[in-house]
């Protein structure tokens, strides 16, 4: 059931469905793993990495509210259920337990560069069938890019 009419063409939307929803799950698992990190970091650089993943929280946390409500805004029916989440991001899975600040950061570098590298093909997806919903990945990349780079600094 639609609740919402798309001003986009099917084959359109349809493009833009699954980027969308693949973003949001991306984002999703991302603010999830940088919070477990978050809870788990531990080391010398413990507040300093502590209060950066709380930065990635909030973008990511951010970002996927931006992405849903397009997805609505477009007749699209977002889903960030748990098990949508587990079954379809694009991200690895984070280790339990303690983790020592520098193994975060690694965490940290490659859960982004994962996330980035899919949003990316996303930007490329997203080009001609709706440049609004591009311009939103290009945003949200951009933010993900300063903070893959400012997590790769801190173990150079």
């Amino acid at each position: 059931m639609n609740v919402v009419k798309s001003p986009l063409p099917e084959t359109d939307l349809k493009v833009v469905a699954g980027a969308l929803q693949g973003g949001l799950v991306d984002l999703i698992d991302l603010s999830l793993v940088a919070k477990q990190v978050h809870w788990n970091v531990t080391g010398p650089r413990f507040r300093s990495v502590h209060l950066q993943l709380d930065e990635v929280v909030d973008t990511a946390r951010g970002h996927s509210d931006t992405v849903a409500e397009r997805a609505s805004a477009l007749g699209i029916s977002p889903d960030g259920r748990a098990a949508t989440v587990a079954g379809t991001s694009g991200i690895g899975v984070v280790n339990e337990g303690w983790i020592k600040d520098v193994d975060a950061v690694n965490t940290l570098v490659q859960a982004l560069g994962a996330v980035i590298g899919r949003m990316r093909e996303r930007i490329e997806a997203t080009g001609d069938a709706d440049p609004v919903s591009q311009d939103i990945f290009i945003t949200i990349t951009a933010d993900l890019e300063k903070h893959h780079w400012m997590f790769q600094a801190e173990n150079s």
